[in-house]
């Protein structure tokens, strides 16, 4: 017998599954974004622009060419070998030794000559006497430190090295012209090369390339992310560390390592070596002065350190 059905009652519906709200259908949209990103990573917030834009320059800084400006400068990067990209002159400018020469240099070594306003000279060289000239000057390529560290030592062990590995690592050096000055003591006395951090730190500028009086062109260069690290893996790979500093524990002339694979370490002028650089030295060398001079300038200690090093390698290979 039929169940009678109450007047005004819905009909019960046949359909599986829910018949209320969504069925699920919006799960997805309620489900958790994760975190808020930073303003300035938001596309649409006001500080998104301003700190690509930042980011931007910063790049560009680091790998922007550089220009040396003025006739006697260019001339003189001429001589010194310094790689150019171009050799930018303003139109009509005046003859004169400076530019017959410079004009000789770069048709010789086959940099371009560019016609550039004097409006565009003031840009590229940041409103220096550019005198109607300048030089542009590509950025110096680093191989990595550890890398060419390695590669040395290779080469010692396989007998391709007249010497054993001799590397200068620079710590907290600032001024390009110290650094140009070690790079040529580093070629007149054999060093293999100079190492140098990625930060707070010099680079290869168009100023270091004119103190070395080319020896840029025969000593790399190379640069590692953080120097006490890099030292952790050159005496890993065999070498001692030797730091330079006026309260060593080991006096020159008389080093006993200076037959082995070395890093030598030198300090900025006054500061000195850091601390933890002074921990990761297996020895700390200085240089007997009169007691009236506190400290030696870096680039005159690393020339006095490598000529004493090169006079107790010169009896060969060490052994």
């Amino acid at each position: 017998m039929a169940t009678a059905r109450r007047p005004g009652a819905a009909r019960k519906s046949t359909k599986k599954g829910p018949t209320k709200g969504s069925g699920g259908q919006h799960r997805k949209s309620l489900a958790g974004r994760g975190p808020t990103p930073k303003a300035e990573d938001r596309t649409w917030h006001k500080s998104y622009k301003p700190t690509q834009q930042r980011q931007q320059r910063n790049t560009r800084s680091r790998h922007k060419d550089e220009t040396v400006a003025g006739r006697n400068p260019v001339v003189e990067a001429l001589r010194s070998d310094i790689p150019a990209r171009a050799l930018h002159m303003a139109p009509r400018l005046e003859m004169d030794e400076r530019v017959k020469e410079a004009l000789k240099l770069a048709a010789e070594r086959g940099i371009p000559v560019m016609e550039t306003t004097r409006i565009e000279l003031d840009r590229m060289t940041n409103e220096a006497n550019h005198q109607g000239m300048a030089l542009q000057v590509p950025p110096y390529e680093y191989e990595d430190g550890v890398t060419v560290a390695d590669r040395l030592m290779q080469e010692w062990d396989k007998g391709y090295l007249r010497t054993p590995p001799l590397l200068i690592a620079l710590d907290s050096i600032t001024d390009p012209r110290n650094l140009g000055a070690i790079i040529r003591s580093a070629s007149a006395f054999d060093a293999h090369g100079v190492v140098v951090p990625a930060r707070r730190s010099v680079g290869v500028t168009a100023t270091a390339w004119k103190t070395s009086a080319g020896a840029a062109a025969r000593v790399p260069v190379s640069q590692v992310s953080n120097l006490n690290n890099a030292l952790v893996e050159y005496k890993k790979l065999g070498y001692f560390v030797l730091g330079l500093d006026g309260d060593g524990d080991q006096s020159l002339p008389g080093l006993p390592l200076a037959t082995d694979p070395i890093c030598l370490v030198v300090g900025s002028e006054g500061k000195g070596l850091s601390r933890l650089v002074r921990e990761h030295c297996d020895q700390i060398v200085s240089i007997p002065i009169a007691s009236e001079m506190e400290s030696l300038n870096a680039s005159m200690a690393v020339g006095i350190s490598l000529y004493e090093i090169a006079v107790a390698r010169a009896g060969g290979r060490g052994d």
